[in-house]
């Protein structure tokens, strides 16, 4: 289970653009890391679109953004220069990542039980410690309270 002050779990995966992304080639980096279930559905897209169009600000509070999901790399790939986004979406196709991070959960529609990605976003200080966890996030209003804590940091 994730706590706040405690140590990020590491990952290393392949972003959109066939590079490895690691926390460990992050350091000394604040990073915001949001988990989303789906490239091209409604809320994940809005959700991008609001990290893409907020970058500017997040980058000036020292941070970089990832998005992951367990969707392929060309998905990744399609989905970025659909909506022309300038941060990398980092693959997790066998979800070893989104269960280290505890958002790799059972979800029900109509009934039906699956297992999927419950939308949370991390931010991780410069010492590799979790600084923020929003779990269950609501897409409205998301990129300006990541941006809010940021700049509490």
């Amino acid at each position: 289970m994730l706590q706040v002050g405690k140590q990020a779990p590491a990952f290393n995966l392949e972003s959109d653009s066939g590079t490895k992304i690691s926390l460990a080639s992050l350091g000394g980096t604040r990073v915001v890391l949001y988990f989303y279930p789906k490239d091209n559905t409604p809320g994940c897209t809005q959700e991008s679109c609001d990290f893409r169009d907020n970058l500017s600000r997040i980058k000036a509070l020292g941070a970089v953004v990832f998005g992951v999901s367990k969707d392929s790399v060309s998905s990744h790939k399609k989905f970025s220069e659909k909506f022309s986004l300038s941060f990398s979406l980092l693959s997790d196709p066998s979800h070893a990542m989104l269960e280290k991070y505890g958002v790799w959960k059972e979800k029900k529609l109509y009934g039906r039980s699956y297992m999927g990605v419950e939308r949370t976003t991390v931010i991780i200080d410069e010492h590799g410690k979790i600084a923020q966890i929003f779990p269950k996030v609501k897409v409205k209003g998301h990129a300006e309270s990541v941006i809010k804590v940021l700049q509490e940091m």
